[in-house]
């Protein structure tokens, strides 16, 4: 076994906590990884005057994965996303989010298993913006009155969406690809072509194109957005690989994760050419941070994901069998997962649960 170097963005908040959960289970897993710490966040952005350092990015490329704790993001006003900024420097163009049930973990169904596959670089997540009341926003309604393109007020801010050709068909590609690799035997391109035609309906088309080159080996169809999230409120298990546009697929992970028992226990990955960075997907939780409540399981699980990356695929086996175990037995479980099964049981904490996983690992075969 070959040891890798990975960096870790511990993130703040409760970030602090997963990630050294995290550490503890990759180690009790047998696989020899070597932590390079990196800054990035909120708490980093009144030390080092951003929110991600120069250094971190460079210690990213230098060891071409890395895995993340949560980072506190402003809602309306200060810096933009850390993860937007991470993807965007490093082209991490898909997101991926493997959703499946977990016995005891409160989730409305027991027999989810899909994967989200989300574009990461365009759409309303571009970040092309224009302030209300700004000289650019005047224009852009000037202009769009001129092409006759649609009236916009002028106490407007605006986002565009763009979709292009190219990132459609590297977002599709990669989905069938995942499917073939991973023996899925459909994917679903969900969109909204009938309203936004020259966006959304690029999207759809694309989508359809790339499709035909993987017929006789993974089905294709497609859902509008709506009509996708009512189906897996009825019935999740239609779904297998599921590719979407940025801002789509942003709110349907957080909804799919809702049906097998929330944000605490969704991995994800955002994966490019050359880079991955892995990550828990729910927030900083600055109320309850270095109070020893935080559940560690989506960023333990999101070291999973980052180990089957790396190659460690009995490392990563573990560590997903000792989670199912913990869970299945009930008694070892966080405040969040108590709530969501409605459980009168004492809660445990990031620390005790950490233990019972590992204590778990040490007894599989």
């Amino acid at each position: 076994m070959s040891r890798h170097v990975v960096t870790l963005i511990p993130g703040d908040g409760i970030g602090l906590e997963t990630s050294a959960a995290m550490q503890r289970v990759v180690a009790a897993s047998g696989a020899d990884i070597e932590w390079e710490l990196a800054k990035a966040g909120a708490a980093c952005a009144e030390e080092c005057g951003t929110p991600l350092p120069f250094a971190t990015i460079e210690a990213v490329k230098r060891n071409k994965v890395a895995i993340k704790g949560p980072c506190t993001t402003p809602v309306g006003t200060g810096f933009r996303s850390v993860n937007v900024a991470l993807r965007k420097t490093l082209d991490l163009y898909v997101c991926l989010r493997p959703v499946f049930s977990i016995e005891g973990a409160g989730g409305r169904y027991n027999d989810v298993d899909l994967v989200i596959v989300r574009e990461n670089s365009e759409d309303l997540y571009a970040g092309v913006e224009f302030e209300e009341g700004s000289q650019a926003a005047s224009d852009l309604i000037a202009f769009c009155k001129e092409q006759d393109a649609g009236a916009i007020r002028s106490d407007s801010g605006i986002s565009i969406k763009p979709i292009s050709i190219t990132a459609t068909r590297n977002i599709v590609r990669y989905a069938f690809d995942y499917a073939v690799k991973h023996g899925r035997k459909k994917v679903t391109a969900v969109h909204k072509a009938n309203i936004m035609k020259y966006s959304d309906g690029l999207f759809l088309r694309e989508a359809r194109e790339v499709a035909k080159e993987y017929e006789g080996r993974v089905a294709f169809d497609d859902k509008i957005v709506d009509a996708f999230c009512m189906n897996m409120v009825i019935d999740p298990s239609q779904f297998d690989v599921v590719v979407f546009p940025n801002l789509y697929g942003d709110i349907a992970s957080d909804l799919a994760a809702g049906l097998v028992g929330g944000l605490g226990i969704a991995p994800g990955a955002n994966i490019g050419e050359e880079y991955a960075v892995f990550e828990a997907v729910h927030g900083s939780a600055p109320d309850i941070a270095g109070q020893d409540k935080a559940n560690p399981t989506a960023e333990i699980l999101s070291a999973a994901m980052m180990l089957d990356h790396l190659g460690e695929l009995e490392a990563a086996r573990r560590i997903r069998e000792a989670v199912r175990v913990v869970y299945a037995e009930g008694q070892s479980l966080t405040a969040d997962i108590r709530w969501a099964t409605k459980s009168d049981a004492p809660a445990v904490g990031c620390t005790e649960f950490t233990d019972a996983l590992i204590e778990a690992m040490g007894k599989l075969a």
